[in-house]
């Protein structure tokens, strides 16, 4: 059986019995031939490898200890972009609640979930939706999602959150409160890594009143020709930081020194994008990294991720002061986070190889 017309949910698509999928999901070739078995790739040991950050030393009452981990979240930072937390501080009880919620939205028939549908022509992007082309490609992504602002909490708009499960507003609500606390944690670290005061990151992107958390669920259905489609095409964030949970199902792939690198399932971690917010804060030191998402045949993919934004008009983007000189000129010009979210739309109608947010 082979459709040839996608219906507008993917999962409405991938549970109708095809062995094919439409032309629509097939990727360019360029991108095809460097595609492979997710779980294969996850088993590698050998090449390079995601790091893995313990949050835990960087709030050490031990100077030596902190200035340790501070360092090796730098190190990161700067070669990655991406990386496993551990000791993060945010309950296994919490985040259990949090995938839950997630995932009884998602078995909702799909009638019950389109009564929260967004409606992207008319702006409208928060609610449940799946990716229109692109108008470079005009691929689509073997993805659906579930978006809303999750905090602060004066800026979230409640009415266009599930009502079921009963938990979902309570469990996300506590989890995007946690992680806000998180993301000073590490713009702190990552400020003082800079030799900046240990406050400047946080207050560049917004500060505690205008840094928005955007939540985004989403669903990767098993695909009946995985290695022809991709859940998510390669971009890069951005966002300041991006914050990711997933259900233990692998998919994340890092363009790392000129090869795509699967990420390992690291239990009870959070993972962590530098966005390009904060590559342009730091002038480049930091690394937002190209990244794309498999899917596979076998298992459904969920993932939950945070992207911690600055507000669109309010501040100017640009190389801090601080870490510009005749040596290190300004890599990026002036923008609102609004004009660079417009630049990479641009510049994704310019060709199939550039990126953009996965927003």
């Amino acid at each position: 059986m082979t459709a040839t017309i996608a219906p507008s949910r993917v999962e409405s698509l991938a549970s109708s019995g095809i062995e094919s999928i439409p032309k629509e999901y097939v990727r360019l070739n360029e991108e095809l031939t460097s595609m492979g078995n997710v779980f294969e790739e996850e088993k590698k040991e050998e090449g390079s490898q995601v790091p893995t950050i313990d949050i835990k030393d960087i709030a050490s009452e031990d100077p030596e200890v902190r200035g340790k981990a501070i360092q090796e979240l730098k190190r990161a930072a700067m070669e990655w972009g991406v990386m496993h937390l551990v000791n993060h501080g945010i309950s296994d009880e919490l985040i259990d609640r949090v995938k839950v919620a997630g995932q009884t939205f998602f078995e909702l028939p799909v009638e019950e979930k389109e009564k929260y549908a967004n409606d992207q022509a008319s702006g409208n992007v928060q609610g449940y939706g799946s990716k229109l082309a692109n108008s470079a490609s005009g691929r689509l992504e073997w993805e659906d999602y579930y978006f809303h602002l999750s905090y602060p909490e004066d800026k979230r708009d409640l009415s266009i959150w599930p009502e079921t499960p009963a938990d979902y507003i309570p469990a996300v609500s506590e989890y995007s409160k946690e992680l806000r606390y998180l993301a000073t944690k590490i713009l702190s670290a990552l400020s003082l890594a800079l030799g900046l005061e240990e406050g400047r990151l946080e207050k560049e992107v917004g500060g505690l009143e205008e840094l928005l958390l955007q939540f985004k669920i989403n669903y990767y259905p098993k695909c009946p020709q995985p290695e022809l489609a991709l859940g998510v095409e390669a971009h890069t964030d951005v966002s300041a930081l991006t914050f990711i949970l997933h259900n233990m199902v692998p998919g994340l792939q890092l363009f790392y020194e000129g090869k795509w690198v699967t990420a390992k399932c690291v239990p009870n971690s959070i993972i962590m994008h530098i966005g390009d917010t904060i590559e342009i804060l730091s002038n480049g030191k930091y690394k937002s990294i190209l990244h794309r998402g498999l899917v596979n045949k076998e298992k459904v993919r969920i993932s939950w991720a945070v992207f911690c934004e600055p507000p669109k008009e309010k501040i100017i983007l640009k190389p801090l002061p601080d870490l510009v000189s005749d040596e290190e000129p300004a890599r990026y010009p002036p923008r609102t986070f609004a004009q660079h979210v417009q630049y990479k739309l641009f510049r994704k109608t310019q060709g199939p190889q550039t990126t953009i947010t996965k927003n």
